[in-house]
C-alpha cells in the first residue's frame, strides 16, 4: 500500500525546507466560527481523545465548541489511583498482596516484569476510561517528548513515577515540567544523570535537554547550541543521584562542579555562577532561565503540538500563519500549555477540511479507539486479574502494530512524529497493516479471553444502537458517518450492503432478517443470521484504508 492511499494524493515535502510551491491551506489561528455539527465534533474528539462514543459526540455537540474546549482542557481534579498487583502465575510477589499497589514497594528483580506489565495495563485502562478528556492524549505526547524506556530504567516503580509526573504536569507549565523531569529518578537513570559528577561529567542529558527537549535545531538541521554549551550544561547538572531500590533521587554536593559555567553567544554569553553545598541545586534554575529565554523553545513545542494534533507537514504558509503565532501565545503565557492548546484546537486552521482525516491513527489510537468507538466492555474491578490481563491485550496488540508504550525506540521518540518526509506513514508497513487487520478481525469475531471474561465487538448489540438498523442503506450510512472521516463512494456502500443482503439484490433480504431477530431475539437461528452478516460488513469496513485515518 503506497503513501498516497493514505494522503489522498497530497504532495510531500521535507520539513527542513519549510517551503512548497503551493500551500495546502492558508488558514491561521483565528478562532473558528464555522458550523458546529457532528462532523466538527468528531474531528475534535478524534484528535484529542481516544475515540468517542455516540453519547460523547452528542454531549459535545450540545455544548458548542467553547464548552467542548473548556471540558477537554480541564486538568484532572485528582490523580488516578496507582496500578495494582494482579498476577500470580509466574511469581508471587512477597512484598505486595494481591490487589494492592506496588508503586511504594522495594525493588524486586523477580517481580519487576510483572510490575511493568501491571503498569502498562493500568495505563491502557486510563485511556479506555469513559471520560479521559485530553489528559491521556497529552500524557502520551509528553512521553514521546521526554522519552524514557522501560528496558533501560529496569525498575517499574521509576516508570510509574515518570508517568505520574507527566500526567501531573500534562496541562500545566512546560518550564515547570522540564525542571521536574530533569531531576526525575527515571530520567536521571535513562540519560545517565545519576552518573554525572564533577570528576567524570556525563553530557548525555545536557545535550538532549537542548537538542530534543527545548531549543532544538535550525531549519538546516544544525544545533543552535555549541559543544561547549553541552559541556557546561552537564557541569550545572552534576551531583544528582538515585537510590535504585526505592526509585528516589537526591543531590550530593560533593559530586557537584562548583566552577562558573560560561555559555556561548547563542545564550548571550551567559555565566552561571558556581555554587557549593546544597546551593548547587540552584544552578538548575539558572540554566532553565537561560534556555527558556530563547524563542526557539516555544517554536519547538508549537511544531510538535501541530504535528501531533493537526498535520505532519509544515509548509511555509503554516509556519507563518500557525506555528509562529502559536509559539508567541505559548511564550507570552509564560509557557502555560492550556492557552496554546486552546488557540490551536479552537482555530480555523484546526477545523480546515484539509486537515480532517489527514492523519494515520497511531497504533495506540487505533487499538484503544476501536474498543471505545464500538463500546467494547471490559471486566470491572471485581474481576481484577482479568481486567488487567485484557487491558494488557490492547497494549500487546498496539505493540505488534509498532507502538509499545513505555518503550519508544530511542530518546527521540517514535520516528513517525519526526522523520521526514514520511512521518505518520511509517505506522503502516507490510507487518503493521496486517497486524491492524488481524486485531479488528479478531475483535469482530471471538475477541480475547482471560479467565471467565471476554472482550469483543458485539456487532448485534452495537447495531441495535443505530437510529434505523432495519433499512440497510441507513444502517450503513450511520456506521460510516460514525467511523469514517469522509463519506466514501456509492460503490463501497453497495459492496457493504452486499454483506447484509447475503448476495441478494433486494433490500428486504436484510430488513426481513433484522425484523425477525427483533421480534424474537432469543432465537439462535435469527441471531446467527444477522450476526454473521454484520460481522462480514464490519470486518470489511475496518480493513479499508479509510478506517486507518483520523
Amino acid at each position: 500500500m503506497n503513501r498516497r492511499d493514505f494522503l489522498s494524493g497530497r504532495p510531500q515535502t521535507d520539513e527542513t525546507t519549510l517551503v512548497e510551491p503551493l500551500a495546502r491551506t492558508q488558514t491561521g489561528l483565528a478562532p473558528y466560527s464555522g458550523a458546529w455539527s457532528l462532523s466538527e465534533v468528531k474531528h475534535l474528539l478524534r484528535r484529542t481523545r481516544f475515540g468517542a462514543t455516540k453519547a460523547e459526540c452528542d454531549h459535545y455537540l450540545s455544548i458548542g465548541l467553547s464548552g467542548a474546549l473548556n471540558e477537554l482542557l480541564t486538568p484532572l481534579a485528582t490523580q488516578p489511583s496507582p496500578p495494582l498487583y494482579t498476577a500470580t502465575a509466574v511469581y508471587n510477589d512477597p512484598n505486595v498482596p494481591f490487589g494492592q499497589t506496588w508503586v511504594n514497594a522495594a525493588y524486586d528483580a523477580l517481580a519487576n516484569g510483572q510490575r511493568l506489565r501491571s503498569f502498562r495495563s493500568w495505563w491502557i485502562g486510563l485511556m479506555l476510561q469513559p471520560d479521559p478528556g485530553i489528559t491521556e492524549r497529552m500524557v502520551l505526547f509528553w512521553h514521546n517528548h521526554f522519552v524514557t524506556e522501560a528496558a533501560t530504567l529496569g525498575n517499574a516503580v521509576m516508570g510509574y513515577q515518570n508517568n505520574a509526573l507527566l500526567r501531573l504536569h500534562a496541562l500545566g507549565n512546560f518550564k515547570t515540567m522540564t525542571r521536574a523531569v530533569t531531576i526525575d529518578p527515571g530520567m536521571l537513570r535513562y540519560l545517565n544523570g545519576y552518573l554525572n559528577t564533577a570528576s567524570a561529567p556525563d553530557e548525555n542529558y545536557g545535550r538532549e535537554l537542548q537538542e530534543l527537549f527545548t531549543v532544538g535545531k535550525d531549519a538546516t538541521g544544525q544545533p543552535y547550541y555549541t559543544e561547549d554549551d553541552v559541556k557546561n550544561a552537564a557541569k550545572v547538572l552534576t551531583g544528582y543521584r538515585i537510590t535504585f531500590s526505592n526509585g528516589t533521587a537526591y543531590f550530593d554536593p560533593n559530586r557537584h562542579d562548583t566552577s562558573d559555567k560560561v555559555f556561548s553567544a547563542y545564550y548571550g554569553n551567559a555565566v552561571i555562577a558556581g555554587r557549593s553545598g546544597t546551593a548547587g541545586q540552584d544552578e538548575l534554575d539558572d540554566l532553565l532561565d537561560m534556555i527558556f529565554s530563547r524563542q526557539e523553545v516555544a517554536l519547538l513545542i508549537a511544531r510538535k503540538l501541530y504535528r501531533y494534533f493537526v498535520y505532519y507537514e509544515i509548509d511555509a504558509a503554516t509556519e507563518t500563519d500557525v506555528i509562529q503565532p502559536l509559539a508567541d501565545i505559548f511564550r507570552n503565557n509564560n509557557y502555560e500549555i492550556i492557552p496554546a492548546l486552546q488557540a490551536l484546537l479552537g482555530s480555523e486552521h484546526f477545523f480546515d477540511v484539509a486537515n480532517r482525516g489527514a492523519l494515520i491513527k497511531t497504533p495506540i489510537d487505533f487499538a484503544v479507539s476501536h474498543a471505545r468507538d464500538f463500546a467494547v466492555t471490559f471486566p470491572d474491578a471485581s474481576a481484577l486479574e482479568d481486567q488487567y490481563a485484557l487491558w494488557y491485550r490492547i497494549f500487546s496488540q498496539a505493540s505488534a502494530m509498532g507502538q509499545s508504550i513505555g518503550d519508544p525506540p530511542d530518546v527521540a521518540g517514535w520516528p513517525a512524529y519526526y522523520s521526514a518526509p514520511a512521518y505518520h506513514e511509517l505506522w503502516i508497513n507490510a507487518t503493521t497493516l496486517p497486524a491492524r487487520n488481524a486485531f479488528t478481525d479478531r475483535m469482530v469475531s471471538t475477541g480475547y479471553t482471560s479467565g471467565s471474561s471476554n472482550i469483543s465487538f458485539d456487532v448485534v448489540a452495537y447495531t441495535e444502537t443505530l437510529a434505523d438498523a432495519t433499512d440497510p442503506n441507513l444502517l450503513i450510512q450511520e456506521v460510516l458517518d460514525r467511523h469514517y472521516c469522509f463519506d466514501p463512494s456509492q460503490t463501497l456502500k453497495d459492496y457493504l450492503k452486499s454483506f447484509l443482503l447475503s448476495g441478494q439484490a433486494q433490500d428486504h433480504y436484510w430488513t426481513d432478517a433484522w425484523d425477525d431477530y427483533l421480534a424474537d431475539p432469543t432465537n439462535t437461528m435469527y441471531y446467527g443470521i444477522v450476526e454473521s452478516r454484520l460481522q462480514g460488513m464490519y470486518q470489511y469496513l475496518m480493513n479499508l484504508a479509510e478506517y486507518q485515518l483520523s
